[in-house]
């Protein structure tokens, strides 16, 4: 059984560079989600914000207009061929600065209003020593937002195509139970424990439910689902001709309709640093 690699080795590898290739298109598919999170987060002219996990860029752009330019945004991530895509993209309104580092250890300076991340807190080796490094960085009184998965079952955009690929691959190594993966946070009872053992106060858990609307066609949306998320990783030390069956089975399941919608369910998370 080879050794597990790190967070920071997994999104330097051609995964970073699949989901950097993949960037437009993952950010329109989870343009309903990103919306909700930036309507959650309320972003405010003049404020002063942390991303988590910040990726290709898309959180920190739009919520950079929201600021405006007597703002500011502190943009933190491990992968390096994601951050030169944010960094390429154009910027307006607060200035941004990119950072390459790990936001469950980067000392953060407590100077900011707002910490949020669409989907980059579910893969930490420590969740509430994480949590409370990016607590330290806020001012007190300063607010959290976080989106992050619900269970597996709960979102057909990523259970409709595992299903499928299961039919033909063989089923992974289950995650140990607290253990870093995309649906970590999905008890909600226990995402709220995380962040107030972190030192959060006035924790509140909402869901969040939204039609992703993954391609114009079952090809397109199969194309999608291969490339990004938990299928792609179930397929992607096979071989060939077992990977072409599986992606085959992938399309296959698609819905018939035009664009293909499936659905999604996330937590949004917020609270306050009390300090």
């Amino acid at each position: 059984m080879p050794e597990p690699i790190s967070q920071t080795e997994y999104w330097n590898s051609e995964v970073g560079e699949r989901w950097t290739a993949m960037q437009a298109e993952l950010d329109r598919v989870f343009a309903p989600l990103t919306a909700a999170l930036l309507d959650g987060a309320a972003p405010r002219p003049g404020e002063r914000m942390l991303d988590i996990g910040c990726g290709c860029g898309e959180t920190a752009l739009l919520a950079a207009g929201r600021l405006g330019p007597d703002g500011g945004v502190t943009a933190v991530d491990v992968s390096r061929p994601m951050l030169a895509r944010a960094r390429a993209r154009p910027a307006s309104g607060a200035p941004i600065t990119w950072i390459e580092a790990d936001a469950q250890t980067h000392p953060f300076a407590p100077e900011h209003d707002l910490a949020l991340s669409r989907f980059g807190v579910m893969f930490f080796d420590d969740s509430r020593a994480a949590f409370a490094t990016i607590r330290r960085g806020l001012r007190p009184g300063g607010r959290l937002a976080v989106l992050c998965w619900r269970a597996l079952q709960e979102n057909p955009w990523v259970s409709v195509a595992r299903d499928a690929a299961l039919g033909v691959v063989p089923e992974p190594a289950p995650v140990p139970p607290g253990g870093p993966g995309p649906f970590r946070f999905a008890d909600r009872d226990g995402l709220a424990a995380v962040l107030a053992g972190a030192g959060f106060a006035d924790v509140a858990v909402a869901p969040v439910d939204a039609l992703l609307t993954l391609g114009d066609d079952a090809d397109e949306a199969g194309r999608f689902c291969l490339t990004v998320g938990p299928v792609a990783g179930l397929l992607r030390d096979l071989d060939e001709a077992l990977r072409d069956r599986a992606a085959a089975a992938v399309r296959a399941a698609m819905p018939r309709e035009r664009p293909v919608r499936l659905g999604a369910a996330c937590w949004l998370a917020t609270a306050v640093n009390p300090a």
